[in-house]
């Protein structure tokens, strides 16, 4: 039997999907290159290199996994279990605060707009920017602490958990490119911005929620898995 019963798979599958949005959604240098070769070289181009950006994010969220499934006996005391959600809803909200009041455009990668180059080496530049990036481990270690989604008992259900958060970055991607694509003439550098209000304001609202349910023993998030 590869999961127990009183697993709930689905809520680790729709808490996955979310954590890879939320991972990915913010308009980092990557996400700025996707944008510029989605406009420039075309919708496949941009796609790839969020592959690549997903590729990096899941490296980063299985070194943090991994991290936190060593001291998971700490994690389930239900008081460092209230003090680590504190901290992770802190950190949500700061991280929220950045995003909507930075400039991505500010760090934009401009290199590699002149010619196409090929999918693989759209996708491995993409890969190779967000691996550069290794603070994305602590946005991983507020999302988990937040969502209880690590559980090292169950090598099968991270796995799926895994999987899951994959798919959810894949699913950004894609539907970010698409969008781009459509609306490529029309959209500029204001959209950028804009983009990252959007999610800035979305993580606040999330972060703040958290937050009070942490303060308040609101379990907003089950921990029955």
């Amino acid at each position: 039997m590869p999961f127990q019963f009183h697993i709930d798979i689905l809520e680790l599958i729709i808490k996955g999907i979310i954590i890879g949005v939320a991972a990915s959604a913010p308009m980092g240098p990557v996400g700025i290159l996707c944008v510029q070769r989605t406009q420039k070289k075309g919708r496949w181009f941009g796609f790839v290199t969020g592959i690549g950006a997903a590729a990096s994010d899941l490296l980063y969220a299985l070194l943090t996994g991994a991290g936190m499934s060593f001291v998971v006996d700490l994690i389930n005391n239900p008081v460092n279990k209230f003090y680590l959600q504190l901290v992770g809803g802190i950190m949500l909200l700061v991280f929220g605060l950045l995003s909507f009041f930075s400039n991505p455009l500010k760090k934009a990668h401009q290199g590699g707009q002149k010619k196409l180059g090929t999918l693989w080496h759209n996708g491995v530049t993409g890969f190779l920017i967000t691996l550069s990036n290794p603070l994305i481990m602590l946005l991983f270690m507020a999302l988990f602490a937040q969502f209880n989604f690590v559980h090292p008992h169950e090598p099968s259900l991270m796995i799926l958990g895994y999987a899951a958060m994959l798919f959810g970055a894949l699913l950004w991607w894609y539907g970010l490119t698409w969008l781009i694509d459509k609306i490529r003439t029309k959209f500029d550098q204001t959209g950028v911005i804009i983009i990252n209000r959007i999610i800035g304001s979305c993580v606040i609202i999330f972060s703040i929620v958290s937050l009070v349910g942490t303060i308040f023993n609101i379990y907003l998030f089950p921990t029955s898995i």
